[in-house]
């Protein structure tokens, strides 16, 4: 059994907890690892606690197609964390991803006054999810990456990973990577083009030209991307640039979200690490990312 495949089975075996509270069938967060596996050279992601704070009380539809709330709160040495430092004209970021990489999300829920943090919610499909939550607590360490899996009832069947690949198409736009994740660090430029013409006037999406989200595909280990240049102090488009160090050789999916004529558009892809700083051939004028 595939590392991929035996997270799924992990997450197929989660006890759900129906919560009556929320009038709904909603299903508990269950831990992403093991109290006595959090360790603080972890790759991000792969834990809800970290540095004294932890994800907590996440709750959610339990079916798919069952409109509801996903609910979370986030603690810390001095109870619930209710004031944040921005990141990307955000308090918290939330990605959601299928345990085979499918059904990726990037969404920004509200905070209540108690500290809960609530956005609406529906599953497409069943099968078990890791929910990320990628914040900066005032006062805190700094950005913090915690997730808990979720599992949706229904039969279901993983999707296998696409091969690698150079292009992406999304909605009519081509985007085109160069370069490749490495252990020693590289950049990873992408060029988005549409009818064959260079996309030149990308909008600002929270802040920046792209925001980019890498995951490990065996595991889904959370991999921080940082970007290249600020809006305002470069062009917007048709190239989004980024430097990244992954920490293991692998498969990754890359997912990139861009705006472009009012609309959010998120090109994936699959990319294969190698040991070797990697580097595109050319100089580039860049956009910004998370």
């Amino acid at each position: 059994m595939n590392d991929r495949r035996r997270f799924a089975a992990f997450g197929g075996g989660l006890v759900v907890l129906f919560g009556a509270a929320l009038g709904l069938g909603a299903l508990l967060g269950t831990p992403a690892e093991p109290a006595s596996a959090t360790t603080s050279d972890r790759p991000a992601g792969l834990e809800d606690s970290r540095s004294g704070y932890t994800l907590t009380d996440l709750t959610a539809p339990a079916e798919p197609n069952q409109p509801g709330a996903l609910r979370f709160r986030i603690t810390g040495p001095q109870g619930t964390v209710s004031r944040y430092d921005s990141l990307h004209e955000k308090d918290l970021h939330l990605i959601v991803v299928r345990s085979d990489t499918t059904n990726y999300r990037h969404m920004h829920p509200q905070l209540n006054a108690d500290g809960t943090w609530s956005i609406d919610w529906k599953w497409a499909e069943p099968g078990t999810y890791r929910v990320f939550t990628d914040f900066s607590p005032t006062g805190g360490p700094g950005e913090l990456v915690l997730s808990r899996t979720v599992n949706v009832a229904g039969k279901t069947a993983d999707t296998p990973l696409p091969p690698a690949s150079k292009t992406a198409l999304v909605d009519g736009y081509q985007v085109t990577l160069t370069g490749d994740l490495s252990t020693a660090g590289s950049e990873l430029k992408f060029t988005v083009t549409r009818d064959g013409r260079s996309v030149n006037d990308l909008q600002p999406y929270l802040g920046a030209y792209g925001h980019l989200v890498a995951l490990r595909a065996n595991d889904l280990a959370y991999l921080h991307v940082h970007p290249e240049g600020e809006v305002g102090s470069t062009v917007p488009g048709p190239d989004i640039a980024f430097h990244a160090q992954a920490p293991s050789t692998g498969e990754y999916r890359l997912y990139l979200d861009f705006q472009h004529g009012g609309t959010v558009h998120t090109a994936e892809f699959t990319n294969e690490t190698s040991t070797a700083a990697s580097m595109p051939d050319a100089p580039a004028q860049h956009g910004g990312g998370h």
